[in-house]
């Protein structure tokens, strides 16, 4: 009997997760929405002392897995003709790649980048204005998509992402749902 109960239990997560996934999907097919995705694997953690902005070999950058990951989130939205107007990376490696392998075309938007670091802390504020006049300022019928940092998603959106986390949120950032399998 103990084995039924949470072998349904476990079911019955799983089932919620689809339908929430599912419900999500088709909220980014109908456009209009901002999609925050945390860069694809990229092991370790912040950067190296030596990080130099301008020189991805001195960052902490996708793996194997990271680049296959973010094969795999192009052909999601693909897959699900999940309409794109503009995707939008921040100017570490780790994102512009995760754009790259995913979308083909990106452009670099400060505003998205890691204020992880006590070198890039002091400009967290200025950023996240910038930041969020752009998204006032967005309207097209599309989705945008934003590749970023977890310290940026969660200032933002209050979420925590995991590595090539989907984040969608409506124009007004209200949370919608979140995709980890795709």
């Amino acid at each position: 009997m103990k084995f039924f109960i949470i072998f349904f239990i476990i079911i019955n997560l799983f089932y919620s997760d689809l339908k929430a996934s599912e419900e999500t999907i088709e909220k980014l097919k109908a456009g209009k929405k901002i999609v925050f995705i945390r860069h694809a694997l990229a092991p370790g953690g912040g950067d190296p002392e030596n990080f130099d902005l301008k020189k991805c070999k001195t960052q902490r950058n996708l793996n194997i897995e990271g680049i296959s990951q973010s094969k795999n989130l192009g052909n999601f939205f693909e897959k699900n003709k999940i309409k794109i107007d503009k995707v939008l990376s921040s100017e570490w490696c780790r994102c512009k790649d995760t754009a790259k392998f995913a979308f083909k075309n990106y452009e670099t938007f400060d505003g998205l980048n890691s204020f992880f670091s006590d070198k890039f802390r002091k400009n967290k504020k200025q950023q996240i204005t910038k930041l969020l006049d752009y998204l006032e300022n967005w309207n097209e019928s599309g989705n945008l998509i934003l590749i970023t940092h977890y310290v940026v998603i969660l200032e933002i959106m209050d979420k925590s992402a995991s590595s090539g986390e989907i984040i969608v949120a409506d124009k007004n950032l209200n949370y919608i749902g979140s995709i980890s399998e795709y």
